[in-house]
């Protein structure tokens, strides 16, 4: 297996798994939710009917608000993951984080940034919101409030880091999230995508993960047979680095701004 990250192929993974392109948006509107959270916006159905025991349980947040656990549920992947991400960020650089994690992700970010950066911690979960809230007392870089990816009319940063949150939702908000998450950095900005990715087909927890997926995380697969610049309204307005790790279950990818627009072509692998 690969220990590093490697560049992959854009468009396509494995010549045996072609891709299934998601649907064109039809507006760039948030899907239809479900009941409210504390601050007044809907937490989204799917949400509450699919990840309560997770995100929205007191029993699920003493549980998994630990780096140790975060590290065992990713394969003792996750510092190598969040050093990547950290590795692509400047102090004094704004930038949004769409969704709560759990563990130390959040202040590494800060620290990251430095006293004259800014994070922006949301999420649409109000049990999600305290929790990071009481994480980053102190830390006077960093904002957390109560906001919902999947809704235009963010920004401008400098950049994104949206860190396993696309495989935890449906494809028509993965569509609405990619889409927000570019409008919302500024001409010279960049989008960080972490997320899990198809593993090579001989990989020993491949089966593991299948399982999983099937039983308690219906949306993840579908990061499995689709490109995440697919989900993209204007893929050839920005340049596409996709790399794997862990023998291909886990996927980093930038968008950055071009100058010029232009249509995206493949990449080869590297592989």
């Amino acid at each position: 297996m690969n220990d590093r990250f490697v560049p992959r192929t854009t468009p396509a993974d494995d010549a045996s798994d072609p891709i299934s392109r998601p649907a064109p948006r039809a507006a760039a509107t948030a899907p239809a939710a479900g009941s409210c959270g504390a601050g007044g916006l809907a937490v989204p159905a799917y949400l509450s009917d699919t990840y309560t025991w997770a995100y929205l349980s007191d029993l699920g947040t003493r549980v998994f608000d630990k780096h140790l656990i975060v590290q065992a549920i990713l394969w003792g992947n996750a510092d190598r993951l969040i050093d990547s991400v950290v590795a692509e960020l400047k102090p004094g650089w704004r930038v949004l984080q769409p969704a709560c994690v759990y563990g130390d992700f959040s202040l590494r970010l800060a620290r990251a940034l430095g006293p004259a950066g800014r994070l922006d911690v949301r999420d649409i979960a109000p049990i999600q919101v305290a929790l990071t809230r009481r994480k980053l007392a102190g830390v006077a870089q960093a904002t957390v409030d109560q906001e919902d990816a999947a809704a235009p009319g963010k920004g401008p940063y400098d950049a994104v880091a949206c860190f396993f949150l696309l495989h935890e939702v449906p494809e028509e908000y993965k569509r609405a999230i990619v889409n927000n998450m570019l409008d919302a950095v500024g001409p010279d900005g960049t989008v960080i995508f972490v997320d899990y990715h198809r593993p090579h087909a001989a990989h020993p927890l491949k089966p593991v993960m299948s399982l999983v997926f099937d039983r308690l995380e219906p949306f993840a697969k579908a990061l499995w047979n689709n490109a995440i610049e697919d989900y993209a309204d204007r893929p050839g307005d920005w340049t596409w680095t996709k790399t794997t790790v862990f023998g291909g279950m886990y996927q980093k990818v930038i968008a950055r701004r071009r100058s010029q627009p232009r249509v995206t072509r493949p990449s080869r692998s590297c592989i």
